[in-house]
């Protein structure tokens, strides 16, 4: 199944026989807090103006547990996560089209965290809200209980697993470069990355616009960089969320990967786990 989905034809699924339940999951990383300034408010955003039906979820609060040893963005308490779905009306049976503002990453980890915890039928708007052409709503939906619960299965990499995938495999990093050669650090204690790991920046899987390059085009980037169906790989980012959007460009080329959700956040925590920086992987 194609994991992503045009705005096109979800208007068309939408007014079909068996629409898709819509979770809307606009967030941003900034460091606007830090500075003193508020940070994205992706509730207000939401009720300013949504696609009809959508069910606003909340990335830090919602799909990530408390920031601590596991990084910023860790994993959510399973159970948890499963109340929440069936509050915003997730069935097992039925579709599930995530949407952020257009970056992608936000929807991504919305659209990994069901994968992994067992949903078959999930994608991501491409491009996000801002390719969508169709109305926008106001109104806030109250849906139907859901039935969906969890149940964690493969594809998910902690510390060790990672450290051993970059020798064994390939391990991607799909922060920004300047953050994997260690030349700046605006989030995590110290800059650079995990000995062995191939720097993969997740923005370059896509075009200006936010839509994803071509299945073909993907291809041909992570074969490039040493990812092929027959490869096992990981990626990780700066706390798990942008590396879902890496993991989603490598399901569009066909290529099944593992996520680190600690991340870079995690795996510095632990000052005793090896540094590298500069911009070759050992």
């Amino acid at each position: 199944m194609n994991p992503i989905i045009t705005a096109d034809e979800l208007l068309s699924e939408s007014a079909g026989a068996r629409p898709p339940v819509l979770l809307d999951i606009r967030w941003q990383l900034s460091t606007a807090k830090a500075a003193g300034a508020a940070p994205f408010d992706g509730r207000a955003a939401y009720e300013a103006g949504h696609i009809p039906g959508a069910v606003f979820v909340d990335l830090d609060a919602e799909l990530a547990g408390a920031p601590g040893t596991g990084g910023r963005h860790p994993l959510p308490d399973v159970d948890a996560f499963g109340a929440v779905m069936r509050r915003a009306g997730v069935r097992a049976d039925v579709p599930v089209v995530v949407y952020d503002g257009g970056q992608g990453w936000a929807a991504a980890r919305a659209w990994w965290l069901l994968r992994w915890t067992g949903h078959q039928d999930v994608r991501v708007l491409d491009g996000g809200l801002a390719a969508w052409s169709g109305p926008l709503s106001t109104d806030i939906p109250r849906p139907v209980e859901g039935d969906f619960k969890p149940v964690p299965g493969a594809g998910l990499l902690d510390a060790e697993a990672a450290a051993a995938l970059a020798r064994s495999g390939l391990l991607l990093d799909a922060r920004a470069g300047e953050r994997y050669r260690g030349d700046v650090e605006p989030l995590d204690r110290v800059g650079g990355h995990i000995p062995g790991a191939v720097s993969a920046p997740t923005t370059e899987n896509v075009s200006p616009d936010g839509r994803f390059l071509s299945p073909q085009d993907l291809t041909a980037r992570f074969r490039a960089l040493g990812a092929t169906p027959d490869t096992e790989v990981g990626v990780y980012c700066g706390s798990g969320v942008s590396g879902a959007h890496e993991v989603l460009a490598l399901a569009v080329a066909g290529i099944p990967a593992a996520l680190y959700a600690g991340s870079w956040s995690e795996w510095t925590q632990d000052e005793s786990r090896p540094v590298a920086t500069g911009p070759d992987p050992q």
